[in-house]
């Protein structure tokens, strides 16, 4: 009898090992979140330029410590086929390395002529020391429960396509001969050859990681036409499912939505492709999909919606910089979104743990929104319009996901804009009215400081069903509201 407990109690330990070893995934009971060591997943991040790795200069330890002090729970990289020259856009920027710290996945030839640094690239051999950084980086950040999203590319620039080793005078194969507009098209058969290479590659180094998403491409369109870049970007799906179809783990599959809705670019009902990946907050330039946009138009799909870049921080905002942030993450997730990450240059080379007393604030209000959304059963929460019966006056933003008639998470803020990069919120004083549907309980409400997290008013009522109106404290940007029945 002891060792039949015995062999059911290992059962057990064995059948709890396998269920937590598994790749992060699409949660079976709501496909619009994520299931991550065994629980119910939202990621929630301010993260580093996508540098970590071809970066050998930076202290990605000393980085994920940051993250992992604050709750945050998710990063990306570039792994290698696009960085950018050093101190683009910011300085510091992580993606764009001294020339002598750059690593990539192929090793050096004994030919020199690399446009930048030391010798050209031999594209038929792989650097081992490149892939040691990279498992150790996924590694590090799976020991703290940070998920890393590897975006294989990004549109190239006409100042990143003649640095990549894939450029024709960078490796010694001369392969790569077009110009920028030309590296995300099918035009060049033998440098997709060697696109699906370095693909595949990677694809199988990290097989062995729980913690990883695979994403395809980063503004794939930018500069080439959708018609072009279309294909390009579907071409990756089945050399993706290819390099993992005779390995243990399968990962999922992200991709960013670009360009007309249901156009070239729009895989969001690709069967295979898992996440719908969207950037900035409802519309870039008129090609970009935003978070928010998705949200109204793409939740139908049943699968996670990520922002998974915003505006870069500091330069790219305006006024309260720290509270445009704010708001901005706060309405996708409170809205319904999966995964959200802010784009920091705070985080550098010197200071990558972007210890400074604004991004304290940035990564506080964040570390608020995941403990906020974490106090709600998520998994049974879905976007709430019809809760809603007050009107929503003009410079208010309101979202609100729910479980009708048990747990309700409302969030409000005042930011101009909204159609473009980010907002811009212009604080004030205010106090509004939110009148909403309720079905007869017993609840508890919590009024929310987003900044903060702090809980500002509290109350338990005893509602006999219909309209019940509720009255904000007073805020200068937002506030957030939580209701439950108890």
């Amino acid at each position: 009898m002891r060792k039949s407990i015995g062999f059911l109690v290992l059962g057990l330990i064995l059948a709890v090992g396998r269920h937590a070893a598994e790749p992060i995934r699409v949660h079976p009971d709501n496909p619009h979140y994520y299931l991550f060591n065994g629980k119910p997943t939202i990621l929630i991040t301010s993260a580093e330029h996508y540098g970590g790795v071809v970066n050998k200069d930076f202290d990605y330890v000393t980085y994920f410590d940051a993250l992992k002090s604050y709750g945050l729970n998710y990063t990306r990289i570039y792994p290698g086929a696009l960085f950018e020259p050093m101190g683009k856009f910011v300085k510091g920027n992580t993606l764009g390395p001294k020339p002598a710290s750059l690593i990539v996945p192929w090793a050096r030839s004994d030919v020199p002529g690399y446009l930048v640094c030391g010798n050209k690239f031999d594209l038929d051999k792989w650097d081992p020391e490149y892939f040691n950084r990279l498992k150790d980086f996924i590694m590090r950040a799976g020991e703290r429960g940070i998920v890393v999203e590897i975006c294989f590319f990004n549109s190239q620039y006409s100042d990143t396509w003649p640095i990549s080793p894939l450029y024709y005078e960078n490796n010694v194969q001369g392969v790569g001969k077009g110009d920028y507009l030309v590296a995300q098209t099918m035009k060049d058969p033998e440098l997709v050859a060697r696109m699906d290479d370095y693909v595949a590659k990677i694809t199988q180094e990290v097989n062995e990681f729980d913690n990883v998403i695979l994403e395809i491409c980063d503004e794939p369109s930018l500069f080439t036409p959708h018609a072009e870049a279309g294909p390009w970007v579907a071409h990756f799906v089945p050399v993706i499912k290819k390099a993992e179809s005779h390995l243990p783990k399968k990962h999922l599959l992200a991709q960013q939505v670009e360009g007309p809705v249901e156009g070239p670019i729009d895989l969001s009902g690709h069967p295979d492709v898992s996440i719908i990946v969207t950037q900035y907050l409802y519309e870039a330039g008129g090609e970009q999909m935003g978070g928010l946009k998705a949200l109204d138009l793409k939740y139908g799909h049943n699968k996670p919606i990520e922002e998974n870049e915003t505006d870069y921080f500091p330069i790219w905002y305006e006024g309260d910089k720290v509270a445009d942030s704010r708001v901005e993450a706060w309405e996708l997730i409170v809205g319904g979104g999966s995964s959200f990450n802010h784009l920091n240059g705070l985080y550098t080379v010197e200071n990558p743990a972007g210890k400074t007393p604004e991004n304290e604030r940035i990564l506080l209000a964040l570390t608020s929104l995941k403990d906020f959304m974490y106090s709600f059963d998520f998994i049974k929460m879905s976007p709430d319009k019809s809760s809603i019966v007050s009107k929503v006056p003009s410079g208010q933003h309101l979202r609100c996901i729910s479980q009708t008639g048990q747990q309700y998470a409302l969030y409000l803020h005042h930011g101009q804009g909204g159609t473009k990069g980010a907002y811009k919120v212009v604080p004030g004083s205010f106090v509004e009215k939110i009148a909403l549907k309720l079905p007869p309980g017993t609840y508890k409400s919590d009024w929310v400081d987003p900044a903060s997290g702090r809980n500002i008013e509290s109350e338990k009522f005893e509602h006999a069903g219909g309209n019940r109106t509720f009255t904000t404290p007073r805020h200068s940007v937002d506030v957030a509201l939580r209701i439950k029945r108890i």
